[in-house]
């Protein structure tokens, strides 16, 4: 029966010899290449619990009294947007554990993309013809932060509301566009417009996950279609890839990884806690929550304006005011050199050749150099993002701290490139880190012991 039904399809289809060339696709077996995988499956996750907290949540402005079960707000006016994540808190079977994995699940996708990209630029993975991928997943990387932040924006608590202000306020810098932008994503002025939290629920629940699952199929295709590259070893070539077959080895390991990833991101959502919106209280225009710290992968912008200097410039007439720096021109700069890198390279050395082998970052200590400079820079910006929190616990004022990450702006990529390129002259000198040498230790007749080499 089975058989007669595959039959039927392949005499229509002709997918049989497709099936046959993609079940042996080989797959190099390093595991760096599965963190790429890590991505998908939180975003499966993403999908299955974001599905649960939309049929539970109304993203309406509606002030209402909440009457719920979490007594400490009873009587409090406060958005229906609000009162409906309480209730999902609360109330609602599950709620508040689907609505944890939600929010670990959107955390680890975007720190998977992060690091999946990091291991493309120090092993030169972006190289012909491979420069198309790695702008889909700088893309990627973009609209998983906008997809983030939008989610973490939609319960209305003091602490998103005090996000939202501060992103309108980044959009209203943007010189003669910066008002038509916030009115057009916020519907209005913040925060009295009726229209922010059902735009950011269309936004964050439809337009950006379709778009962000058509980047992966576009990533996925481009993958197929150029096949994996891989690390340099015995029979690998620039013209073949060497390791497992899709089935039954790499699938096996997939689907176990698949697995892992969701018995972690359970785990997380039911052991630790994680935006205990009912703490900060609903969105107050007049009040502020301190400390206060984003979602990680917000971190760096939010560090960005906390130690920027509060200077505006006057050109013709109009103003650019201070939070346009920070909040706007240096995340241009960023994505334009992660958006151009390719194309920066291989202006610089010259190379054209398309590659299929994989640099270790040791052989090219000058983008090893590149890429730490730019993650100590981030690294500084995030944890300048917190710089209340450590002003707090170290008993020093917030200025103090501003201060210390201003110079740290500056310094610490320069330090970062300057060590990371001697580390990897120095190992590519020596030819990589030699194993160290195994030894048996026997026990002789004096007590003590002597080594035996292991061959």
């Amino acid at each position: 029966m089975t058989e007669r039904f595959v039959l039927w399809f392949d005499d229509r289809l002709g997918t049989a010899h497709f099936m046959k060339h993609a079940l042996r696709k080989a797959f190099p077996d390093h595991w760096s290449f599965m963190l790429g995988e890590i991505n998908l499956y939180s975003f499966l996750v993403l999908l299955a619990t974001g599905t649960f907290l939309a049929f539970n949540f109304d993203p309406a402005p509606t002030k209402v009294v909440y009457h719920g079960p979490y007594a400490l707000l009873d009587g409090v006016t406060m958005s229906t947007a609000y009162a409906s994540a309480l209730h999902l808190s609360f109330a609602v079977n599950a709620g508040l554990l689907i609505r944890q994995i939600h929010h670990w699940a959107a955390l680890l996708f975007v720190a998977g993309i992060v690091v999946h990209m990091a291991r493309v630029f120090f092993t030169g993975a972006f190289r012909k013809p491979r420069e198309l991928n790695w702008l889909v997943g700088v893309v990627l990387f973009l609209l998983a932060m906008g997809e983030g932040f939008t989610g973490y924006s939609l319960p209305d608590d003091l602490l998103s509301g005090i996000g939202l202000r501060i992103a309108d306020s980044v959009l209203l810098a943007i010189p003669f566009v910066g008002t038509w932008a916030s009115f057009l994503l916020l519907g209005g002025a913040f925060p009295n417009s009726n229209d922010i939290g059902p735009r950011l629920f269309a936004a964050h629940v439809f337009a950006v996950p379709a778009a962000i699952a058509a980047v992966i199929g576009v990533h996925l295709a481009i993958l197929w279609r150029q096949k994996h590259s891989q690390f340099r070893g015995p029979r690998r070539t620039e013209h073949n890839v060497v390791g497992s077959p899709l089935m039954p080895n790499y699938a096996a390991k997939s689907i176990a990884l698949g697995f892992a990833t969701i018995a972690v991101l359970v785990a997380l959502g039911a052991f630790v806690q994680i935006n205990p919106i009912w703490i900060f209280g609903p969105y107050d225009a007049s009040l502020a929550a301190s400390p206060a710290q984003p979602d990680w992968y917000v971190g760096w912008l939010d560090g960005a304006l906390r130690i920027s200097f509060p200077w505006s410039i006057h050109l013709w007439g109009h103003t650019i005011p201070s939070p346009f720096f920070p909040g706007v021109l240096l995340p241009l700069v960023l994505f334009g050199l992660l958006f151009g890198w390719p194309f920066i390279e291989r202006a610089i050395t010259g190379d054209r050749a398309s590659h299929q082998l994989l640099d270790r970052p040791r052989d090219v200590p000058w983008r090893t150099g590149a890429g730490v400079a730019l993650f100590m820079l981030a690294l500084d910006l995030t944890l300048a993002g917190s710089g209340d929190v450590q002003a707090r616990y170290l008993h020093l004022s917030v200025d103090t701290i501003n201060v210390v990450y201003r110079f740290g702006f500056v310094v610490a990529p320069i330090l970062g490139f300057i060590v990371a390129f001697a580390l990897a002259s120095e190992l590519r000198r020596r030819g990589g880190v030699s194993a160290a040498e195994r030894v048996r230790l026997r026990r002789n007749e004096r007590g003590g012991f002597d080594e035996e080499k292991i061959t």
